[in-house]
C-alpha cells in the first residue's frame, strides 16, 4: 500500500479515520507506524491528501487525522475484456485499477469458459476490495473502476457499445494477427475526446467474427508482436505500453 484509502463513512466529522483491518496491520507492521507519523491518505472516489497517526490502540486499531484537498489522476482508458478464469481474474483486477482503467466491461466472447458467469468474483463485495487494493498500490488515484457484465457479446457490440463509449475515443482491439504496434499512434494514450477503449480477448483469442464486429465499430486491429500471450499478461503489457505520462 503506497496510499491508505478510506471509505467516506470511515472518516468522522472531525476528520479522523479509524481502521483495524489489513490497512491497520500494514501501518503497524510494514510502515512501523508511530503516533505523529505522516501518511499518504485519501478517500475512495474522493480527494487525496495526507494523514497523521493520532493513536494506536492495544487491540491494533489505528486512528489517523486526515486532510484531503487534492484531486487524483482521472482514469484514462476503458477496457472490454473477455475474462480469463476467476483465479486469474482475481489477480488481474487490482492491476487494472493501478494502471488507471475507468470502466471494465466483461463480455461473453465465444471462448470464455461458461462457468465463469457463476463465479462469486462477480459480486461487488468480492471484487471491490481488490480494485481498492490496486488504487492503494498506484497511490495517485481514488476512483474505483466500474465493472459491467455483458454475457451477450454480439448484442453488446451492436446495441450498447457506442452508447457506452461514445464515438470520439480511439478504439483498439488486441489481436496476435494485428497490423501494427499497438502503441505506435497513441503517444498520449488518449483519443481526440474521451478515454481510449481497448478490447482484449479470451485465452483462445477472439474469433474472426468477433474481430470483424469490433472493426465495424471503429476498432483498430493491433498486435503486441508474434507471441500469443495469456489474457492477463496481454492486458497488462498493452495498457503499460499505452499508458500516458500523466
Amino acid at each position: 500500500m503506497n496510499r491508505i484509502l478510506f471509505e467516506p463513512n470511515e472518516i468522522d466529522a472531525s476528520g479522523v479515520a479509524r481502521v483495524r483491518d489489513a490497512r491497520a496491520a500494514h501501518i503497524r507492521e510494514v510502515l512501523h507506524g508511530t503516533v505523529g507519523q505522516p501518511l499518504k491518505t485519501g478517500e475512495v472516489n474522493g480527494l487525496l491528501g495526507t494523514g497523521e497517526i493520532v493513536s494506536i490502540a492495544a487491540d491494533g486499531a489505528v486512528a489517523i487525522q486526515v486532510r484531503h484537498t487534492d484531486a487524483g489522476l482521472a482514469p484514462w482508458v476503458d477496457l472490454i475484456l473477455a475474462p480469463p478464469r476467476p483465479r486469474v481474474m482475481k489477480r488481474l483486477l487490482p492491476q487494472l485499477a493501478t494502471l488507471g482503467v475507468g470502466r471494465i466491461v466483461l463480455v461473453g466472447a465465444q471462448k470464455v469458459e461458461k462457468d465463469f458467469w457463476g463465479a462469486t468474483l462477480l459480486k461487488e463485495p468480492i471484487y471491490r476490495p481488490l480494485l481498492i487494493d490496486g488504487l492503494m498500490q498506484g497511490a495517485v488515484a481514488s476512483r474505483v473502476p466500474e465493472i459491467l457484465v455483458r454475457r451477450g457479446f454480439k448484442k453488446f457490440v451492436r446495441e450498447e457499445l457506442d452508447g457506452l463509449f461514445g464515438t470520439a475515443a480511439r478504439r483498439i482491439v488486441a489481436h496476435p494477427y494485428g497490423e501494427g504496434d499497438a502503441c505506435a499512434k497513441t503517444p498520449s494514450g488518449r483519443g481526440a475526446e474521451g478515454r481510449l477503449v481497448v478490447a482484449v480477448g479470451p485465452e483462445g483469442g477472439w474469433t474472426d467474427e468477433e474481430v470483424a464486429l469490433l472493426e465495424a465499430k471503429g476498432f483498430e486491429r493491433q498486435s503486441l508482436g508474434p507471441r500469443i500471450l495469456r489474457t492477463d499478461t496481454a492486458t497488462v503489457a498493452l495498457l503499460a505500453r499505452l499508458m500516458p505520462d500523466r
